[in-house]
């Protein structure tokens, strides 16, 4: 193929993004979307979707939520062939943010995405101390009419607690506390991290130190992918 056609080829990617609440998941799974033309699959947008549209797997979810249960991996990994057979942005790929969140539901993912013979390509973990995690989200403020966020530490607004553009309060999102944040993460560590052996056993993971600038973890994220 000729150096000039390539430009207009974009490049296929079949990955899971794997790393705990804060570690950066939600500012790179767009660039990565956007860099490959890809879908991006956010088990909780995509559950959402599924409700709002009333398709039979939403509602048996809705179901099952409504009677706070959790929604079997059965339909998680059914919503996710739903998706790569019905969204047109499939087609060169997907980036999986938020699933699998435990080994059987990794095993189940692998089986039915070599079934559609579109098997994964890499497991990507963006990797973070707990401490650091728990610093940068405590320190998270949000203006919530315009989702803009910042930071006491980080990026902190011009006037305390004020949006720099219209002035108006700035609020901590409640999950956004010490305290929450911690049960969140001793519950990836539990049942997240294992998947991480999984991946490692399989071949397709590699880590990237998401303490570092966003800037710098995109880099690295695409050295992993080989791009």
């Amino acid at each position: 193929m000729a150096q000039q056609d390539l430009k207009h080829v974009p490049e296929s990617i079949r990955m899971v993004l794997i790393g705990p609440p804060g570690a950066g998941k939600g500012t790179q799974a767009p660039n990565l979307k956007e860099r490959f033309c890809a879908c991006h699959l956010a088990t909780g947008d995509m559950l959402r979707s599924q409700v709002a549209k009333k398709t039979a797997l939403g509602l048996e979810a809705k179901k099952i939520m409504d009677q706070g249960g959790l929604v079997s991996d059965e339909i998680m990994v059914n919503m996710i062939k739903h998706e790569l057979s019905t969204n047109s942005e499939c087609k060169n790929g997907f980036i999986l943010d938020g699933f699998p969140r435990t080994i059987p539901q990794a095993q189940k993912l692998d089986q039915m995405l070599v079934e559609q013979g579109r098997p994964l390509e890499k497991a990507v973990e963006l990797k973070i101390d707990d401490e650091l995690l728990v610093s940068r989200i405590t320190g998270r403020l949000v203006h919530p009419a315009s989702g803009r966020s910042y930071h006491k530490i980080f990026n902190p607004p011009a006037k305390d607690m004020k949006d720099d553009v219209t002035g108006e309060d700035l609020v901590q999102r409640s999950d956004d506390n010490a305290d929450a944040l911690k049960k969140r993460l001793g519950a990836y560590h539990q049942q997240t991290e294992p998947i991480v052996d999984f991946y490692k056993k399989t071949g397709i993971w590699s880590g990237v130190d998401a303490s570092q600038s966003p800037k710098t973890v995109w880099s690295d994220i695409l050295k992993c992918l080989g791009k």
